[in-house]
């Protein structure tokens, strides 16, 4: 036997170390496999979380609160009874070291990973005897499904599979025969409702947000938060007719928080995470000239100017105090709400002047994104949750003052209406209450009754059928179920069993932009 004599000084080393806490001596790079790569991708490239890498990262404030404590409104846990403080900082550390190779996702990328199916053949007409413009998408998060629901029988006409933690509403063509469905890691995937059969999928980014359709349909927009671009395909085929990147006037590169549809203005808008700019991409081949610089004209027909943009897809930058998320539109899309990144107000932007209009107090993080507009004594209000606050805000969007705010048992995260209907529908989504929709009156703007479709279980997203005639209010938990009320008397009508429904878009209300929706 051979024995090691070791020297006191190595002794005293040894002895240290076995003092230490195993958890002290933990690789971040085990750590991050194992609390961190399910979400975020063993890359670190996003999957059902968002890219975890400095060109995602680099303003994003306090990254150790949000490892040890979580993150409300999604499904970020907290990690501070499984992780030391000294294991934390490690791993932001890690996190903000760049990757050994930038990644990137070319035009040459997203053409290669289209995929059509070879099997699809489109109908002539729709293969079932419901009515086309009550179909409504019911997606199930629990296993990555979406099931198409006749609205008049209200049964299930198919179920099919998605793209992996599909995220942001899906998108409808103008005649409502076809769906665009996206995930977080930047599928996206064609559904011919008609047909009940998927026509292909295409890879339009590493980590998106979400989508929008152009307003003659040829178009959908995917805003990306990396690579930060936006993507454009062809609805037809699938295949990338422009990527944009987006960086803002200094040259800060930027990724998008989302893309929105102005029909009326022939355009998407964006919002822009790192920028205190909204962009306007133009889907009218006679857009613009619009300029990015100055403009002078010392006689009619004669223009000096730089950087003009003008045709389909011409950018128009719309200069802001601050960067702003979360957009609402005005009927007519001649206004847009948004918040600023703190959550503290709301700001009225005219996109024709580009102009600030308003102020709006709207502290506690309005979401924007679930606010509906109906009509209230003569005026067209908007009503939107507050994500940390327990109240409802009703704005007059005649002269943007605060009507009223309603108390609720907790915040809320959806607002659901129709135009037949006398009541918004409004869960209470991050309360202890999370069981609850509160029905309110939009005249007095009362709570007149308090639903509990589930009692323990998180009731949320309402939407309805093409006429008004149900409610359809979702039992967010993995052994859900879709609970379908009558709209008029607020009793249950029927249970769908489902995996954790969450969102459910009908397409008549969607595609005609129902005021009881969001768009």
């Amino acid at each position: 036997m051979i024995q090691r004599i070791v020297s006191s000084r190595e002794g005293l080393l040894l002895a240290a170390l076995l003092l230490v806490p195993a958890c002290a001596l933990a690789d971040p790079v085990q750590d991050y496999a194992t609390h961190c790569a399910a979400c975020h991708g063993g890359d670190r490239l996003g999957g059902t979380g968002p890219a975890l890498i400095p060109d995602t990262l680099g303003r994003v404030r306090g990254i150790d609160q949000v490892i040890a404590h979580g993150r409300s409104l999604t499904q970020m846990p907290g990690f501070q009874d499984q992780l030391s403080a000294q294991q934390i900082g490690d791993l932001v550390a890690f996190l903000k070291a760049p990757l050994a190779e930038t990644p990137t996702w070319t035009t040459a990328d997203i053409k290669a990973s289209r995929e059509m199916a070879r099997d699809y053949t489109p109908a002539a007409a729709p293969v079932f005897e419901a009515d086309p413009m009550n179909i409504t998408l019911v997606v199930e998060t629990g296993d990555h499904h979406v099931s198409v629901l006749d609205g008049d029988r209200l049964e299930v006409l198919d179920r099919f599979p998605t793209p992996y933690a599909v995220h942001g509403g899906p998108k409808f063509s103008p005649d409502g025969r076809f769906v665009f469905i996206m995930s977080r890691d930047g599928w996206v995937q064609k559904y011919d409702i008609w047909s009940l059969a998927e026509v292909g999928r295409v890879r339009a980014g590493l980590n998106s947000r979400n989508i929008a359709m152009s307003h003659d349909g040829k178009w959908l927009a995917v805003a990306n938060y990396l690579p930060q671009t936006l993507t454009i395909l062809s609805t037809d085929t699938l295949e990338p007719v422009k990527v944009i990147d987006v960086t803002a006037r200094d040259g800060t590169p930027s990724r998008v928080s989302a893309v929105y549809q102005a029909p009326d203005r022939r355009s998407f808008i964006l919002a822009l995470k790192d920028a205190p700019e909204i962009w306007e991409i133009a889907t009218d081949p006679d857009a613009g000239p619009f300029h990015d610089g100055y403009v002078h004209s010392y006689e009619k027909g004669a223009t000096e100017a730089f950087g003009a943009q003008q045709g389909l897809f011409a950018r128009r930058r719309i200069p802001t105090g601050e960067p702003l998320d979360d957009f609402f539109f005005d009927p007519g899309y001649r206004n847009l709400i948004g918040t600023n990144r703190e959550g503290t107000k709301g700001v009225v932007i005219n996109l024709t002047s580009g102009g600030k209009v308003a102020e709006l107090p709207l502290p506690g993080m309005p979401h924007l994104g679930s606010g509906i507009t109906w009509d209230r004594n003569g005026h067209k209000v908007m009503a939107t949750p507050h994500l940390n606050e327990g109240v409802l805000s009703v704005i007059d969007m005649t002269d943007w003052t605060l009507v009223r705010q309603i108390p609720t048992h907790g915040p809320g995260f959806f607002l659901r209406s129709h135009e037949t209907s006398p009541y918004v529908w409004a869960d209470v989504f991050m309360s202890e209450r999370k069981d609850e929709i509160h029905i309110i009156d939009k005249q007095t703007l009362e709570i007149v009754r308090t639903l509990i479709p589930a009692p323990g279980q998180t009731a949320a997203h309402t939407e309805f059928t093409r006429d008004g005639k149900y409610a359809l209010v979702s039992i967010w938990e993995d052994d859900g179920a879709l609970i379908i009320y009558d709209a008029r008397t607020l009793e249950e009508v029927k249970r769908l069993p489902m995996r954790k429904p969450s969102g459910k878009y009908n397409v008549w209300n969607k595609i005609t932009f129902s005021d009881g929706t969001s768009h």
